[in-house]
């Protein structure tokens, strides 16, 4: 049996592919409008969601707090140029290495230790950090429903239970 953060991790991929193929349908300037909201444009949501993402799979590897922040850092710059296609391009490619991250470990149980500067020590578990990503990324994806509304056009529906309804229909 999947272990049930895995099957979060796949709604979490499941729900960007559904707010990409949303924006896509959009014309281009929607990606990158400025609006007044949460966060400038939908651009820098989608740009925060990829680096975080990437950070947690840096800490969840073993990588200590500054190297992380120093790439994450990097990374954000390195978000600003891009278009939507590149970034569901990075998306996709990013998902590819969590999940070969994830199908190597043996037990989702895993005790990790992350020492950040902020919020100091704690000890957690692999599945409590993939959970944190997959809320993390539902977070931020009804912040972009929120802008789409404010800019005139509809969401998309990326709960986790249509997920399942449609993964089932699938099989």
């Amino acid at each position: 049996m999947t272990h049930h953060s895995l099957e979060l991790y796949d709604y979490h991929v499941w729900a960007n592919k559904k707010i990409f193929d949303r924006l896509k349908e959009l014309s281009e300037d929607i990606y990158e409008k400025e609006i007044q909201s949460v966060f400038p444009s939908i651009s820098k949501v989608m740009a925060h969601i990829y680096v975080v993402d990437n950070l947690w799979l840096d800490f969840m590897s073993g990588k200590k707090f500054d190297e992380v922040y120093a790439l994450a850092d990097q990374l954000r710059e390195q978000m600003e140029t891009k278009r939507i296609e590149e970034v569901e391009t990075m998306f996709f490619d990013l998902s590819e290495q969590y999940k070969a991250f994830l199908d190597r470990q043996e037990d989702m149980e895993t005790a990790i230790v992350l020492e950040t500067r902020f919020a100091g020590r704690l000890v957690t578990r692999l599945s409590d950090l993939v959970q944190h990503v997959v809320n993390h990324g539902t977070y931020h994806r009804g912040n972009i429903t929120a802008m789409l509304r404010q800019l005139g056009h509809p969401g998309v529906m990326t709960d986790y239970v249509l997920y399942l309804y449609e993964r089932d229909t699938k099989e």
